[in-house]
């Protein structure tokens, strides 16, 4: 290579790497594209974290454990299921069904050529060697600290919206602390200064959520802990028996968080001997349908909602 040519080269190379960012995750470090046009996002976690910052519709892909075969049609989601619940506001363009979060089809995820996936993780989780061969994959692991946050800030560097990243994650600070407000001036806290989040799941197995899963939000807007498990799996959550359950003192606010789509066990749990003891101190509080489980989006929902569940539980 002559001199000429060398230069050129360099000059080139220097270019490619001024349109990339390297980033660290929960899986490893990647060079990433700037400003990505195609992303595949291996589930709700990480669509709510595009749709946060206005860039839904550069989601080629989707995984989901939520939709059923009658949600797809030759291998798209239904138009019809993208006008539901938290799908309506992502705002998405077309996205391609790639499966399930733990299970994707790769050959359809190879077809879509993705500049970038994104997905959270956890101990066990697969793939992630496979993914990164496709396109650069970015994991953040549910359980950590700063989940969420980490990944908006990250994707905002990514498309060039630092500043909308910063103002959602200040927004959902905000409205945590009004609603901590609004409580404690209706006594919500002198009749319930604990709760403890319950997610029944379908055929009859009831887990706590003590980290990442709605309880974030919750003491964030004042709550303590009502109940604090041995043993978590995965710093997302634990099992709890029937009688932990019951056991569970009046002060304490249970707020019964059910996951979505068919694992929802909520009806179950209301009719059981210990959801008619507990349902004096509880309140049902649904999600959308397709909802991520955290997120800036989810936050800002849960907390206006559960404001209103709970305000309207302690009125006279």
């Amino acid at each position: 290579m002559n001199l000429k040519n060398l230069l050129v080269a360099i000059v080139l190379s220097g270019f490619a790497l001024a349109q990339t960012l390297t980033i660290e995750h929960d899986e490893g470090t990647s060079r990433v594209p700037l400003n990505p046009k195609r992303v595949v996002v291996m589930d709700e976690e990480a669509l709510g974290w595009l749709a946060a910052l206005g860039v839904g519709d550069r989601i080629v892909g989707l995984a989901s454990a939520y939709l059923t075969p009658a949600d797809i049609s030759g291998g798209h989601i239904k138009p019809e299921v993208l006008q539901k619940g938290f799908l309506a506001r992502a705002k998405l363009n077309n996205p391609t069904y790639i499966g399930t979060w733990m299970e994707p089809n790769l050959e359809t995820l190879l077809t879509l050529k993705p500049d970038l996936i994104v997905r959270l993780t956890w101990k066990g989780n697969k793939h992630y060697d496979k993914l990164s061969q496709i396109a650069p994959t970015l994991g953040y692991e549910e359980g950590g600290k700063g989940f969420w946050e980490r990944g908006l800030r990250d994707l905002g560097r990514i498309f060039g919206k630092s500043t909308e990243a910063e103002r959602v994650i200040g927004q959902v600070r905000g409205a945590r602390q009004a609603a901590q407000a609004r409580l404690r001036n209706a006594g919500v806290f002198q009749k319930y200064p604990k709760v403890i989040v319950v997610a029944p799941f379908a055929g009859g197995a009831n887990w706590v959520y003590t980290n990442v899963r709605l309880i974030p939000d919750l003491r964030a807007m004042g709550f303590k802990d009502g109940y604090t498990p041995k043993d978590v799996t995965l710093n997302v959550g634990a099992q709890i028996s029937d009688e932990a359950l019951i056991s569970l003192d009046k002060e304490t606010l249970v707020v019964v968080f059910p996951p979505g789509g068919q694992y929802d066990g909520s009806r179950a749990f209301f009719s059981s001997p210990v959801g008619q003891k507990l349902k004096d101190q509880a309140i049902l509080y649904t999600p959308e349908p397709f909802s991520p489980y955290s997120g800036p989006l989810v936050s800002l929902r849960n907390v206006n909602e559960l404001t209103r569940l709970i305000l309207e539980k302690v009125k006279p």
